[in-house]
């Protein structure tokens, strides 16, 4: 059998490393002689995450630029051009028969490279509104493929055709996990609506002090509990926060309490299967994996992600009917509580919002993305 060579990119943030990590996964499981090699920045997230993953990683010189101002954006620059150059001796000495991007700051100068070496490029974005440098690299994709539907027009007009709305491939285990294992892992009881909330994998401050108001309000409320992952900072705070409130949360309290806080939910397959309603930020992967569980939500988009791209994030959903929106600065206890309660006490609304987001997933993501990859592989 022909092995086909193909480089994966993508950096920066785990928002482009793991969408670019199942694409790579699914290419293996698919076609299993094909050959990936990973290129990332050295020193970022991606140089410990891909080879813990079992790829091969390779090491550019690579730094963000967006937004710089003119003293710093000459180095970023600099260091960008020397990237391009690293990634071209790469990419002649692995000779691949095509490159995958996810985007970052990294995806640059491998995919100018890439151009330059006339190698087959292609793209997958996960926001609604996409990364400034898979904007900048359509212009020599063969095929741009979008995890939103919203997310076609801010590519170039003649780069337009080339777009192809696939989704957001995630775990395998989201879809199938079992609610009474997520039920009886976190200890929650059957028969009461479950309220899942994350502000991120380090927390969020604001959404952490409006949920104190909202844990206090709600804390032994028989019809409702809650599951909140806080963040490693903020957890020693809002634990003594609850305590002298005389609020239980720990795993082991039982029926005594309606919370569970962690500062950190390994198993987010359970907690999705357990959960009626989420609370959080509107980053793709999160979008992704909610609406494929059918998950209304209240969204939080986070201020100050690249582009504002969260917020647009979370408008795609809003307008589908999945979501309700509120603005960071906007966010207190009380005014969580009020959107909370609206959502709770109406359940034919409730379960609209669930059908609605539903409707915004694609199951068949990874499967679609592999189609369109499938062009470069043997018959």
């Amino acid at each position: 059998m022909v092995s086909v060579k193909l480089v994966v990119t993508g950096g920066g943030t785990g928002g482009h490393i793991y969408p670019a990590l199942a694409i790579a996964d699914g290419l293996r499981q698919r076609w299993p002689e094909t050959e990936i090699r990973y290129i990332g920045a050295k020193g970022g997230m991606e140089s410990r995450i891909v080879p813990d993953s079992g790829y091969p990683f390779w090491g550019i010189s690579a730094e963000g630029w967006q937004g710089r101002k003119i003293k710093t954006l000459a180095h970023a620059l600099k260091i960008d051009s020397e990237g391009r150059k690293e990634a071209r001796a790469l990419l002649d000495a692995f000779k691949p028969d095509a490159m995958i991007g996810t985007g970052g700051f990294v995806c640059l100068p491998v995919g100018l490279a890439a151009a330059q070496k006339h190698i087959p490029i292609y793209l997958h974005d996960s926001n609604a509104l996409p990364g400034l440098t898979n904007r900048l690299i359509s212009v020599w994709a063969k095929w741009i493929m979008t995890s939103f539907d919203d997310a076609e027009k801010h590519f170039p007009s003649f780069c337009r055709k080339k777009v192809r709305v696939t989704g957001l491939p995630v775990r395998a285990s989201i879809a199938i996990a079992d609610k009474e294992e997520a039920q009886a892992f976190f200890q929650l009881a059957p028969g009461k609506k479950t309220i899942l909330v994350m502000g991120g994998s380090q927390g969020a401050a604001r959404i952490n002090r409006a949920m104190l108001h909202v844990m206090r309000k709600l804390y032994q409320r028989p019809d409702v509990q809650i599951l909140f992952a806080t963040g490693q900072r903020d957890y020693p705070q809002i634990a003594e926060s609850l305590k002298a409130a005389g609020v239980e949360w720990e795993i082991d309290a039982g029926e005594n309490s309606n919370i569970r806080m962690l500062p950190y939910i390994d198993r987010m397959d359970l907690a999705y299967a357990v959960s009626h309603l989420f609370v959080g930020r509107a980053g793709a992967s999160t979008l992704s994996e909610i609406t494929l569980c059918g998950l209304p939500a209240i969204l939080i988009p986070l201020p100050h992600a690249a582009e504002n791209h969260q917020a647009h994030n979370a408008a795609s959903l809003s307008d589908k009917g999945g979501a309700m929106v509120v603005e960071d600065q906007k966010l207190t206890g009380p005014v969580l509580l009020a959107a909370l309660e609206d959502i709770l006490a109406d359940e034919g609304k409730r379960r609209e919002m669930a059908k609605c987001s539903y409707s915004a997933s694609f199951g068949r993501a990874l499967d679609d993305i592999l189609d369109i990859l499938a062009e470069v592989m043997p018959e």
